[in-house]
């Protein structure tokens, strides 16, 4: 046996793989910026207004509600389980609406362009990292549901 396959078989690691705190972690470090971004937006209404003048839109609180509803309602349903994969999917739209919305690179200066380019490619992961947890779960649930013959 190698050290890796120590490692692996050893007594922690077993409860590290079948504890559900690691996973839970993981997708709270997903949800982190939308959970801040929520916060920001509830107590800082006025300057979530502004915001949406910066990226073009109109200063609607019907938007801001909006945004503070998905999210805080989305990290939720993912955190909980509770309809994750609907959760995830939510996240993933946001996110692909907002980062076309905030990280045109294409349409800016060269100068401002490599930076925002990141951004946008971040933003990118991040959903590719949501449709995977919608997909998860879903799988999961297809999966637990006895096959009728």
């Amino acid at each position: 046996m190698n050290m890796l396959d120590a490692a692996l078989s050893s007594p922690r690691m077993a409860l590290l793989v079948r504890s559900r705190l690691p996973p839970w972690l993981a997708l709270l470090f997903l949800c982190a910026a939308y959970i801040q971004g929520g916060y920001e937006k509830t107590f800082h209404f006025q300057a979530a207004l502004t915001e949406l003048e910066h990226f073009g839109l109109p200063p609607s609180p019907l938007l801001v509600w909006s945004s503070i509803l998905v999210e805080w309602g989305a990290p939720l349903l993912i955190l909980l389980g509770y309809w994750r994969w609907l959760g995830a999917l939510v996240l993933a739209g946001f996110t692909c609406y907002a980062t076309w919305l905030a990280n045109r690179f294409w349409a800016v200066p060269s100068a401002d362009a490599l930076k925002m380019a990141e951004a946008f490619y971040e933003h990118v992961g991040l959903v590719g990292g949501f449709v995977y947890v919608a997909l998860a779960d879903l799988r999961k649930k297809v999966l637990a549901i006895p096959q009728v013959r």
